[in-house]
């Protein structure tokens, strides 16, 4: 999907939905999930950093990371650049309350600077609050980019999104997934962008599809 994005739109950056290696819901032993789980170098990041420098795209790319302890899970986003470099990692710092069973927080809140735009990352449930959104207003961040795995309702996601972007004066590219993940959860796609002033400037379907 990244070389059909890429080969359609020739976007400067491309965002994925919300731990996309696994979807959203293990439904296994934490232990179990925590063996399965790549670290943050491992080969599923090698692999897109190795694919955006080929491209000359950025991209940000959600994936559940190992942390150092044992069973340390994180729900992480890795921003990559166009020359395949690691140029930060955000880690979901208000995990979703079914989450919390397997999820780690991550304990900051960072701006990443793509040449183009300064960018921040929220992941799904985040984006319900509005304090983390002006964190990053404040840190700079021109773009809001919210990987998700939304299962709650349209209204909800069309609702945050709009008021994050409004809130803040920033754009709001809301990023959500679709189809079943292990726990049987379907999730509704609809991924989104939203302007400065709440307008919606696209918007795609339930199906998988290329915004």
């Amino acid at each position: 999907y990244i070389e059909k994005a890429w080969k359609e739109e020739k976007p400067y950056i491309i965002a994925l939905p919300e731990t996309i290696t696994t979807g959203f819901t293990p439904n296994m032993p934490q232990d179990e999930f925590y063996n399965m789980v790549e670290p943050l170098r491992g080969p599923s990041v090698k692999k897109v950093c190795a694919l955006a420098k080929k491209l000359k795209v950025w991209v940000v790319f959600p994936t559940y990371t190992k942390g150092k302890k044992k069973n340390q899970v994180f729900n992480s986003a890795v921003v990559i650049s166009n020359k395949g470099e690691i140029k930060g990692v955000y880690s979901k710092t208000h995990p979703f309350p079914g989450e919390r069973g397997w999820t780690t927080p991550g304990t900051t809140v960072d701006v990443f600077d793509i040449g183009a735009a300064k960018i921040g990352i929220t992941i799904c449930y985040e984006g319900d609050f509005p304090e983390l959104s002006r964190i990053l207003a404040l840190k700079g961040a021109e773009i809001i980019i919210r990987p998700a795995a939304l299962l709650r309702s349209f209204e909800i996601w069309e609702m945050t999104n709009k008021a994050r972007a409004y809130d803040n004066h920033c754009y709001v590219l809301g990023v959500n997934a679709t189809g079943q993940d292990a726990g049987g959860n379907c999730f509704f796609g609809h991924s989104m962008v939203i302007n400065p002033i709440a307008q919606k400037l696209a918007q795609a379907r339930a199906a998988e599809e290329i915004l």
